[in-house]
């Protein structure tokens, strides 16, 4: 890691998990999303807010394009300290083991080393813990996040389930490239495409009253064909994405996510000289985020039997 030198660290001895929302000291001050978090409520719904989303938007969507959006409502939670990786971890949950609490995950991630603070600096890990606390397969996805591994981010969510990213947040929460100084995680879980042809799936989509432009998948018993992030048809992708500082959704472009992840090099300076102790993986910020992604599947015995990850070779 370039920058700052910090080993990998036992975890520390065990700690009461963190209460949801709250603060784990009473007398600290909030941050400023804790405040703006608390007086709000999240949107529900699979379509309810990301087509608030577009409707603010209209005029950044070209009407020459044919518009899909598939989502799937995930819920949202503030987080309390360096939680973001394990924020995210909990929203996807609620898609495949909605029971699960936060301080488990929390003390989980503990147990195994992956942690100190809350942090996740690692994808590998992330894939890890997703695995023993959702009982979920994780598919690591690395090497860049372009070209193939789009194809599968797009696919996956087309498919209704969530993606872990982690990239460079800007002071709106939206993607930017800070050389991973500030680093965070965001879970994903719906897809906007333009395309210059007709709707992939239009047999099982339908204009929604409001925003007619804007088609929606509905039938999610039937299979339709997703489009390749290769497909020369394939104009325009967003991913629908939530973070542990807002309740809401954000709608960011695929390419600048992209971007912004694959630029993750080193821990901000302020952080390796403020005295507290973090986990980093050989190789630092680097080696654990960059061009990385995590696929979160519901386990089937197909999958069980065909597609384990091989969970040894993530050790």
């Amino acid at each position: 890691m370039s920058g700052c030198s910090m080993p990998h660290l036992p975890p520390p001895p065990p700690a009461l998990p963190p209460s949801t929302g709250a603060s784990q000291n009473s007398s600290e001050k909030k941050k400023l999303y804790q405040t703006i978090g608390s007086n709000r409520s999240p949107v529900e719904g699979d379509y309810t807010e990301p087509l608030l989303i577009i409707r603010h938007r209209e005029s950044s969507f070209s009407r020459a394009l044919h518009w899909t959006l598939v989502n799937t409502y995930v819920p949202s939670l503030i987080q309390d300290g360096p939680q973001c990786g394990l924020v995210a971890l909990w929203m996807a949950a609620h898609l495949l083991r909605p029971s699960i609490d936060m301080g488990a995950i929390f003390q989980a991630a503990l147990a195994r080393g992956f942690t100190a603070q809350g942090e996740m600096f690692s994808a590998r890990n992330m894939a890890l813990l997703a695995e023993e606390v959702c009982g979920c397969k994780a598919e690591l996805l690395s090497g860049r996040l372009s070209g193939r591994n789009a194809t599968r981010i797009i696919k996956h969510l087309w498919n209704r389930q969530p993606v872990l990213i982690p990239y460079d947040e800007d002071y709106n929460h939206e993607p930017c490239q800070r050389s991973g100084h500030k680093a965070h995680w965001a879970v994903a879980s719906g897809v906007l495409l333009g395309m210059d042809q007709g709707d992939p799936g239009t047999d099982i989509t339908q204009p929604d009253p409001t925003l007619p432009w804007i088609h929606l998948l509905q039938d999610f018993s039937s299979p339709s064909t997703c489009p390749s992030a290769d497909n020369s048809h394939l104009k325009e992708v967003y991913i629908l994405a939530k973070q542990g500082k807002s309740l809401r959704y954000q709608l960011w472009n695929l390419d600048d996510v992209i971007r912004s992840n694959e630029q993750l090099r080193a821990l901000d300076p302020q952080r390796c000289g403020d005295g507290t102790m973090y986990v980093l993986p050989q190789g630092g910020v680097e080696a654990g985020l960059a061009g990385q992604a995590v696929l979160l599947h519901v386990r089937t015995l197909c999958d069980s039997k065909a597609h384990k990850m091989d969970l040894n070779s993530l050790q």
